[in-house]
């Protein structure tokens, strides 16, 4: 009688300790994460590039790198975080990382920077479907895709304050003290994340009765819907066409993310003709509405459950206002407020998208396939800014947006391709 009285208690009556330390701790690592990834564009700028005599083109190459480095971790990191332990393998990930972006200030050649930049992609490979299986690990069905999008909205903060406190370490210090001060920073994440985090509940001395009663609960509600096949790998699923399908999604969007982000302030300097302390003004609202996005479109997600739906309505929305910012770019404020509007629907498809693989595969290989979706899916970082700048110079700024535009249009048509099983509950 008890336990099913803990089953049937309302949402809002559940304690919330989980929320209080598992997602705080979560954003601030991806948060230093994503600072020690992307302050290289930021040292370009402040003078790496003549005291290591990079061109352009070797500038280019020592910022992408890393992603290359980036998939060698994805799968491994996504198992060891299902299977073994997700707090601490990022421990270890964070001292690997932390200590290589520190040692980033140090290079004195073009070929120890790429070194660096590769090992640095391969330390931080793991921590993203390490940090997803402990989500996974905390947070039951019904309250899943909200998780996912609170620990998403690290992008959106970490784009706010990056270049504004790496331009300020840069002025104040130099670029290769930035690198070292961000770098420590990063190991002293183990302060945080070492106190503050446990595997599961189980281990959780912190965790009140209460709670804990009610996530067993919940958990075995979700393990009875489940598939579960132990004779099925993460190789053994290779061939699923639903595998492809989530990593072509997945790639289509990021083709639209990173080719919309990463020239996001040219466009608007261009549009607007400010000086680039506004253009770094404008260029942070949309991020800011970015956090509302996520929250407002993972709720609904989770109250309706069905995750296929609004794992697209967010794409169509940036597809539209992305449209109405080309066709109205003669209307200066009125395009602009299109590109803020861009940035409520910019990253809201995460927390609803990397809810559909436990709808698609087994429980004991879903560590794995969330990693490979992100391993090949992030490729699309490569091809979103690559098109933009190669169509612009090539035919017009329009025309490189219009395919960021098409391309999310593909991942919405590919998303209506899935099993019925992603738009509605699981009984």
């Amino acid at each position: 009688m008890e336990n099913s009285q803990v089953m049937s208690a309302p949402l809002e009556s559940v304690p919330r300790g989980r929320w209080m330390r598992i997602i705080p701790a979560v954003i601030i690592v991806y948060i230093v994460a994503y600072m020690d990834r992307t302050n290289i564009a930021i040292a370009m700028a402040g003078g790496m590039n003549a005291d290591l005599g990079m061109t352009a083109s070797f500038a280019g190459l020592a910022a992408g790198i890393f992603f290359v480095g980036y998939i060698f971790l994805q799968i491994p990191g996504g198992q060891i975080a299902e299977r073994l332990s997700a707090k601490k393998f990022i421990a270890w990930t964070i001292v690997a990382w932390g200590g290589f972006a520190a040692l980033t200030g140090f290079v004195q050649s073009q070929n120890q920077m790429l070194a660096i930049r590769f090992i640095l992609g391969v330390a931080e490979g793991g921590v993203y479907p390490a940090i997803l299986a402990l989500i996974g690990h905390w947070f039951p069905n019904q309250e899943k895709a909200r998780a996912i999008a609170f620990f998403q909205m690290n992008l959106a903060i970490a784009s706010i304050i990056t270049a504004p406190l790496s331009g300020w370490l840069i002025e104040s210090h130099g670029w290769r003290q930035m690198f070292v001060i961000e770098g420590v920073l990063s190991l002293a994440l183990l302060l945080i994340w070492i106190p503050l985090v446990s595997d599961t509940p189980a281990k959780a001395r912190w965790l009140s009765s209460e709670e804990r009663a009610w996530l067993d609960a919940r958990f075995a509600e979700d393990k009875a819907k489940a598939v579960v096949a132990e004779n099925v790998s993460v190789r053994t699923v290779a061939g699923d066409i639903n595998l492809w399908r989530l990593i072509a999604i997945y790639f289509f969007f990021q083709v639209g993310f990173y080719g919309f982000a990463l020239w996001m302030p040219a466009i608007i300097k261009q549009l607007t003709g400010s000086g680039m302390a506004t253009v770094g003004l404008l260029s942070a609202l949309p991020y800011v509405l970015c956090i509302a996005g996520q929250y407002v479109i993972a709720d609904r997600c989770d109250k309706t459950m069905n995750r296929r739906l609004f794992t697209a309505v967010p794409m169509i929305g940036f597809a539209l206002c992305l449209s109405l910012s080309i066709l109205l770019e003669g209307q200066v404020w009125v395009s602009y407020a299109m590109i803020v509007c861009c940035g409520f629907f910019l990253q809201a498809y995460a927390g609803p998208f990397w809810t559909l693989p436990p709808l698609l595969f087994a429980s004991n290989v879903v560590g794995g396939v969330r990693g490979t979706i992100n391993a090949l899916g992030n490729l699309g970082g490569f091809i979103g800014p690559f098109l933009v700048g190669y169509l612009t110079t090539t035919f017009s700024k329009n025309v490189g947006l219009s395919v960021l535009i098409g391309s999310l249009l593909i991942a919405v048509a590919l998303l209506f391709t899935l099993p019925r099983i992603t738009a509605k509950a699981p009984r």
